[in-house]
């Protein structure tokens, strides 16, 4: 920043792409010892320092002193991703030198990265590389999480700031050894806990800290948004991108955080334009920053329990009452994953079951084995980067033909690593331990040590807050010409048929993996997410 940050976080501007950046600014007067915006504040500004000097301020916690992050020069400009996401500052920005600074806000920000190019590039850059630099650095105490290592509620708190790229640190230990909290004045019982710019959130949960952080949906005054999408996995993501990116205001909901299946999967080797495969992760976490770019507003964990229309519009409830306004809806809410029907499951959910093999699931495992369930892609995707990364696995399979739902690629290196012992016409069937999973019990096999059980057996589709939708037998969503008769009738008073991907609701539309139907692949949904776009866009015309 100006001095003391590297080239990609401190771009130097030419005098052209200085003067086209000032002029989304309004100029202020700043003496020294000024804040130009302090941790905490809901609403703050770009700021372009055009003279004087600026420090970015990890402000002082409970436990410790404040620390000097960084300074900003001339020609620089201060501030970094939440920006973007709506997220409240969580550094301060005081003036060491005063001078001459300009003012960008949020909605001029927002103007400035669609319609200057070259300086939304400069700008996004600049400020995704500063959030990545601040996660490995003390900015990281401003969010401190702190739990248990086995704890399925701070995997969750933890899943949550990791799919929103959001700065923080997490604390934690051994719940065998541990009865109180080492260096705080907290029990095991107040766990896990959310420390926010060093105020402690007792027995946390991602909701309360997205709140905290101002990343929960805060509607304004009469809003109605062009687009809803309710779901942020791969097609979700994509409906939105392409909504926004096309001049359409966009919301994007999501019940956890960006990324649905996808981001729970360790690497996709199929998706174009990736010969080396990609991670899932990695695959979203570019996805939410473009999205970001186009000025989609993304919230959650934010949960929809109805969906009606109101007139020409439609109303989005959701689970704390609010209502979300819109023209039009996509619904990209994918499918809840399916479990075993077996003791003590509920029980090894916070303790050793995953549905998800990421970084963050195998820190929990290292090294240690591990029995994967299931008999799709998935389910080898996991077993393979479990085993790479030290884990003895054994994968279960309840049919007699590996390559009956698995892609050949999978099967041949499945059955080549010497890692990973493949068990078909099994079952797993029971599931022992204390406090945590210790063992798994197989019906071919007998009792296996395991630390881990990965279950990838499937998913229903997430349509139960739907029931005014044409669902078919198993409940994923009718769409188009394969919307059911008796809810063709509407369609004739409207003097029209159904667009495709539109449900039985006009101007609803679904995609992915809740749409009866869908490849259930990742770049299936992200077409069918983007060619959504497209009907709703006709949907907008016919009723403007």
């Amino acid at each position: 920043m100006g001095t003391n940050l590297d080239p990609i976080q401190a771009p130097p501007l030419t005098d052209a792409q200085w003067a086209r950046l000032v002029a989304f600014g309004t100029p202020v007067t700043v003496a020294e010892g000024d804040y130009l915006f302090r941790s905490g504040d809901r609403e703050y500004d770009l700021i372009l320092v055009e003279t004087g000097e600026v420090e970015i301020v990890r402000d002082a916690l409970r436990w410790m002193g404040e620390e000097v992050l960084a300074h900003m020069g001339p020609r620089s400009f201060v501030g970094e991703l939440g920006l973007l996401n709506g997220q409240g500052a969580f550094l301060s920005a005081r003036a060491t030198q005063g001078g001459r600074m300009l003012r960008v806000t949020r909605t001029d920000l927002r103007r400035l990265m669609t319609e200057d190019d070259e300086l939304s590039d400069i700008v996004l850059h600049a400020l995704w590389a500063r959030r990545e630099s601040l996660r490995k650095g003390p900015a990281a105490m401003t969010l401190k999480f702190v739990g248990t290592r086995s704890s399925s509620d701070m995997l969750a708190l933890r899943r949550f700031a990791e799919r929103l790229d959001l700065v923080h640190k997490a604390v934690e230990f051994d719940p065998e050894t541990a009865t109180s909290i080492p260096g705080h004045d907290y029990t095991v019982e107040d766990l896990p806990i959310a420390y926010i710019q060093g105020e402690p959130i007792l027995r946390a949960t991602p909701g309360i800290v997205a709140e905290r952080l101002g990343l929960s949906y805060q509607s304004q005054a009469d809003e109605v948004v062009d687009l809803v999408v309710v779901g942020g996995g791969p097609a979700g993501l994509a409906a939105a991108i392409y909504g926004a990116s096309e001049g359409l205001s966009t919301v994007l909901l999501d019940a956890v955080a960006p990324g649905g299946q996808a981001a729970a999967t360790s690497r996709i080797e199929n998706f174009l334009g990736f010969p080396f495969g990609v991670s899932g992760g990695d695959l979203i976490g570019q996805a939410s920053l473009q999205a970001l770019k186009f000025g989609v507003r993304v919230y959650a964990p934010c949960e929809a329990v109805r969906l009606e229309p109101h007139g020409t519009e439609l109303d989005l409830t959701l689970s704390d009452g609010r209502i979300i306004r819109a023209r039009t809806a996509v619904v990209t809410s994918g499918a809840a994953y399916r479990t075993l029907d077996l003791d003590r499951w509920e029980d090894f959910e916070r303790a050793g079951i995953y549905y998800a093999a990421t970084q963050l699931e195998l820190r929990q495992v290292m090294e240690q084995p591990v029995v994967v369930v299931g008999g799709a892609n998935s389910a080898g995707q996991a077993s393979l980067y479990l085993a790479a990364n030290g884990c003895p696995v054994r994968l279960i399979v309840r049919g007699d033909d590996l390559g009956s739902r698995m892609s050949s690629y999978l099967v041949d290196r499945l059955l080549e690593d010497p890692r990973v012992e493949v068990h078909t016409r099994s079952r797993v069937v029971g599931l022992e331990g204390g406090s945590a999973l210790e063992r798994v019990r197989i019906d071919t096999v007998g009792e296996v040590d395991a630390r881990g059980l990965f279950c990838f057996i499937g998913a229903d589709p997430a349509t139960s807050w739907l029931s005014s939708l044409d669902r078919d037998a198993d409940g994923f969503l009718r769409t188009g010409t394969d919307i059911a008769a008796q809810s063709l009738e509407q369609w004739q008073r409207l003097g029209r048929e159904p667009l495709p991907f539109e449900t039985s609701i006009p101007r609803v539309f679904a995609a992915g993996d809740v749409r009866r139907g869908s490849m259930k692949r990742v770049a299936a949904a992200v077409g069918e997410g983007s060619s959504a776009v497209a009907s709703v866009h006709r949907a907008l015309a016919l009723v403007l």
